[in-house]
């Protein structure tokens, strides 16, 4: 392909943004994003970075027009949702339905979240809804009775005790400075499940003291709080508790334990990005965090559900049965019981997926999840099938790119023989 340079100062500022993210020095007009290396987590950089020059840009123009040229001739078109502001305040002294603009709750529900919460009223910060992800996320940690498959351990040694000390005080801080970390979520006796944030929220330690003879702490702690049998209360932040105790050498174990409602990995590298930079003394330099509150303003703001559930309803009209893996159904598991395998793939298999992916125009994951497609319909013995694709957009946990630090997972739907639009999504069709 001839190079042409970028025209425009649509076409120029993206172009330096490309060069800045993708690590190219000459980006043509006529360069695809995707071609070049880029993928849905650089995507979301992108649109994070336009947005603080105050340009928007939908992530379904960057799947459907990848090439620069023709990107850049979106950039402003994207009606950016209008968020509601908090007015709740340090001093307000009462909370009333029309004060929350984010959820549907009666007098009833706010008073009886008023009651659940230490210190009442001048404890919250904040009530609004769950996200989409979050909601079936609650839904199976109700569903469960005995542990949470949404349970996350985090293993972490530290030398001696002085510097664990240190690394808890600045967990801490980053407690304070995000709102999610301070996220409670409340459901029984309300008309709907509400995510409440605390203004102060104390970090949960526990020390124990372990028998060297029952095995090695780590063993000892990962095997106390396995999610197959701990749960946490979810009506008490922080959701993210620690659990610490000395090694017979001397070293300190902490087994850090989160619940996937406020993060995931992606939560606990910025995180420890930010650890990082206190040790550093570089705080000052960290973003302002951005209130998860907007990420839900999106969520509930943007895309109706009317418009959803008509998507859906056309989209899947002609589908009569569930897709069923060798035919099984009514099989309900905790995750206990799962088996993991891992295998390492060829460097030059490796090599052609990456290049067929860059020929298509698209990412490497979007061709795992065509295979998976393919593996479906042989153990389901049909071709036409329905599954969801976990698919990265406004991930919200880009470390110290942006103010966000927690991720949201949207899903597209694969049915029948193509990846299909979801309005407000993105747009992506391949045929099989």
């Amino acid at each position: 392909m001839i190079y042409e340079a970028p025209q425009g100062e649509a076409e120029i500022a993206l172009a330096t943004l490309w060069g800045e993210l993708l690590g190219i020095e000459l980006i043509s007009r006529h360069d695809s994003f995707f071609a070049l290396g880029g993928h849905s987590l650089l995507g979301v950089r992108m649109i994070e970075r336009l947005r603080h020059q105050g340009l928007t840009l939908a992530a379904r123009d960057l799947f459907q027009s990848p090439v620069l040229s023709a990107l850049a001739q979106t950039l402003g078109r994207h009606q950016a949702v209008r968020i509601p502001a908090n007015i709740i305040t340090p001093t307000t002294t009462a909370l009333t339905p029309p004060m929350l603009p984010l959820i549907d709750l009666t007098q009833a529900d706010i008073d009886r979240i008023v009651e659940l919460v230490p210190d009442g009223v001048a404890n919250i910060q904040d009530i609004y809804a769950l996200s989409p992800l979050q909601d079936g996320i609650l839904f199976h940690h109700v569903l469960e009775k005995e542990g949470d498959p949404y349970l996350l351990l985090y293993p972490v040694v530290f030398t001696d005790r002085s510097l664990l000390d240190r690394y808890l005080a600045v967990v801490q801080q980053v407690v304070d400075r995000h709102d999610i970390l301070r996220t409670a979520f409340i459901w029984e006796g309300l008309s709907v499940p509400a995510q409440v944030v605390w203004r102060r929220a104390q970090l949960p330690v526990t020390e124990l003291t372990l028998d060297p003879a029952d095995g090695s702490v780590i063993d000892q702690l990962t095997r106390r709080f396995d999610s197959s049998h701990h749960r946490l209360d979810l009506s008490q932040a922080p959701l993210l508790h620690f659990v610490i105790a000395q090694e017979t050498d001397g070293r300190w174990f902490l087994l850090e334990l989160q619940h996937h409602l406020i993060g995931d990995h992606e939560t606990m590298e910025v995180m420890h990005y930010e650890v990082q930079a206190y040790f550093a003394g570089q705080e000052d330099c960290l973003p302002t965090p951005v209130p998860f509150r907007n990420l839900v303003a999106e969520a509930r703001l943007g895309v109706s559900q009317a418009a959803h559930t008509r998507f859906f309803t056309d989209m899947l009209a002609a589908v009569d049965e569930p897709t069923l893996l060798f035919g099984l159904a009514d099989v309900h598991r905790d995750g206990s019981q799962k088996a993991e395998s891992h295998r390492m793939l060829a460097p030059e298999l490796n090599d052609r997926l990456r290049n067929q992916a860059r020929r298509l125009n698209v990412s490497l994951a979007t061709l795992c999840h065509l295979a998976w497609a393919q593996v479906l319909s042989r153990t389901c013995g049909a071709c036409r099938q329905v599954k969801a694709l976990t698919v990265t957009w406004d991930c919200l946990s880009i470390p110290c790119r942006c103010g966000w630090i927690w991720m949201i997972l949207r899903y597209g739907i694969v049915c029948e023989r193509y990846i299909c639009n979801w309005p407000g999504y993105w747009s992506m069709s391949i045929p099989l």
